[in-house]
């Protein structure tokens, strides 16, 4: 049953992974991501629904409109590759279990967050708020479910604490952050939505996993920025002329976050390996 499970699991992260796209380039545009349907954002005709199909869409049109022949970006059917494949490993790593439906919708969040910051150096409140909100919600959730029936309202409220606890150590973590570095260098070092979506971060992992993905945030925008540096003037001036002398910080925060869902405890116990009592 695991292979039609996983091509079931594969097709329904895909096609979220279109429902992404259309999130990232409409939020920031301050538009409904919800009317009108998908459309051609160079002549405005509306889709086909053999058009929408997630990655085979943009094959069978060989990336280009239908009506207009405009290209279309081959972001669209990588991200709805990527979230499939996400969903997939997801799925093989926690099963049927709701570990496996809260971390898919983490893991959209998070892909949405990214796309959009690296776009726009922005992360929108709906989303960082709203992300918040559902971890909350999920950690509560999944204190009920994991207890027992006994005194399943105490383990539900006492999730409910750690979530909150965690949001508050993310937002209170960055903001720290960003008010050390600003004396430092004498300028804004750090946007505010990075601290809301640390807080996000919080309620979905708890707060010592927040800090394990904090770190491993860091230490890949050190690689990547260093990385960025030894790039040839080329390139170097073309990320400068998106981004000037400010790098987004999101999807780095994004891919500390899924390190830690797939082997956050692993590091943890190897860390903690290195001090034997």
């Amino acid at each position: 049953m695991l292979i039609p499970a996983s091509l079931v699991v594969f097709a329904l992260g895909a096609s979220i992974g279109s429902f992404i796209n259309v999130v990232v380039y409409r939020v920031p545009a301050g538009l409904s991501v919800l009317f009108p349907p998908s459309r051609c954002p160079h002549c405005l005709n509306q889709l086909k629904a053999y058009d929408n199909v997630p990655v085979l869409g943009w094959l069978w049109l060989k990336g280009r409109c239908r009506f207009c022949k405009s290209k279309i970006s081959m972001r669209y059917p990588v991200v709805e590759f990527v979230t499939g494949l996400l969903f997939l490993i997801l799925f093989w790593i926690f099963q049927f279990s709701a570990l496996t439906v809260g971390y898919w919708i983490f893991c959209s969040w998070l892909l949405a967050l990214s796309l959009i910051d690296f776009d726009t150096m922005t992360l929108p409140n709906p989303l960082t708020k709203s992300g918040l909100v559902l971890g909350v919600i999920f950690q509560t959730i999944l204190g009920f479910i994991n207890s027992n029936n006994l005194d399943s309202w105490t383990s539900a409220v006492n999730s409910l604490f750690l979530a909150v606890l965690g949001g508050v150590v993310g937002i209170w973590l960055f903001d720290a952050i960003a008010f050390t570095a600003s004396i430092v260098f004498q300028k804004q070092a750090m946007g505010g939505g990075d601290a809301k979506l640390a807080a996000m971060m919080g309620a979905w992992l708890g707060w010592k996993h927040l800090l394990l993905a904090s770190f491993l945030a860091c230490v890949a925008g050190v690689v990547v920025g260093i990385g960025a540096m030894m790039l040839p003037s080329q390139k170097s001036r073309k990320a400068q002329q998106q981004w000037g002398n400010k790098m987004p910080f999101g999807p780095f925060l994004a891919l500390g976050s899924l390190i830690t869902l797939f082997i956050g405890e692993t590091l943890i116990s190897s860390y903690l390996e290195l001090f034997p009592k």
